[in-house]
Parts: C-alpha cells; sequence; structure tokens
C-alpha cells in the first residue's frame, strides 16, 4: 500500500494531472501523506529573483504555485507538506526521494519530442532510471 507518496512538481498542466494522479494514490490508504517537491535550479532561481524583484517575492510566488497543489491535495482529505529545494531539477529528486523511503513518487512528464529529449535530456527519464522506488510518470 502507498502511504509515502512525493509529488514532484514544477507547477505545469502535467503537475496538475500527476497531483491528480498522487491523489487516487493516496486515497486507497487511510493514512497517506504526500509530500510536494519543487527544486529550484540556479537558473531559474536568478530568473525568477530579477522577475519579481528579490528573492523574499520569488519565495513568495513559489510558495503561491505549491500552495495550489496543497489546497488540491488536503481538500481531497490528505495531508500535504511543501519542500522546496535546490539544484539541478532531475538529480536533486533522485537523491531526495532515495534519501527518504517513500513508497511512490508521482511525477509529470512534459512529453518533449525524440530530439529535444536527446539534447537536452529529460528530468522524467533521469528520474526514471535512478530512482529507487516505484515511479508513476503522468503524460
Amino acid at each position: 500500500m502507498f502511504t509515502k507518496l512525493v509529488l514532484a512538481t514544477d507547477g505545469s498542466d502535467h503537475s496538475h494531472r500527476a497531483a491528480d494522479k498522487a491523489i487516487e494514490l493516496a486515497k486507497l490508504s487511510e493514512k497517506a501523506s504526500i509530500e510536494i517537491i519543487y527544486v529550484v535550479d540556479g537558473s531559474k532561481s536568478k530568473s525568477d529573483v530579477l522577475q519579481y524583484g528579490d528573492t523574499a517575492a520569488a519565495t513568495k510566488k513559489r510558495e503561491e504555485i505549491l500552495s495550489v497543489f496543497k489546497d488540491k491535495i488536503e481538500g481531497e482529505g490528505i495531508s500535504s507538506r511543501i519542500t522546496v529545494l535546490h539544484g539541478v531539477p532531475a538529480e536533486t529528486i533522485i537523491k531526495h526521494v532515495n534519501e527518504n523511503n517513500y513508497d511512490c513518487l508521482v511525477l509529470g512528464s512534459r512529453g518533449r519530442g525524440r530530439v529535444q529529449t536527446m539534447i537536452l535530456g529529460s528530468v522524467s527519464h533521469k528520474v526514471m532510471k535512478y530512482v529507487k522506488a516505484p515511479v508513476l510518470m503522468v503524460k
């Protein structure tokens, strides 16, 4: 049974579909909880600060984006918490999940084309390859 779930999100539509699936899984157990993780990489951190004015404003904007997921999950009667991590997204997600003994990782896939994936790599592909927990990738 999945009781300790983690939802990796970037705020995209794919992440919202992944959140819906995480909720479905969590509802299978009365004691399930979902940790919502968001990874800020260095370039995104800098652009957020420039866009929103300062670090505090950028942090507040991230919290607003993530609170939508938290509200959706808790609206279904499932406990949740938000964790903001810093680093390269794939590697940071892999490390966090592998170190915290989750029952399942749920994440969305942006569905990039084959050429884009070959050139840029895919966060979800890397995560699927190296995470030790079961992974549900939602398209």
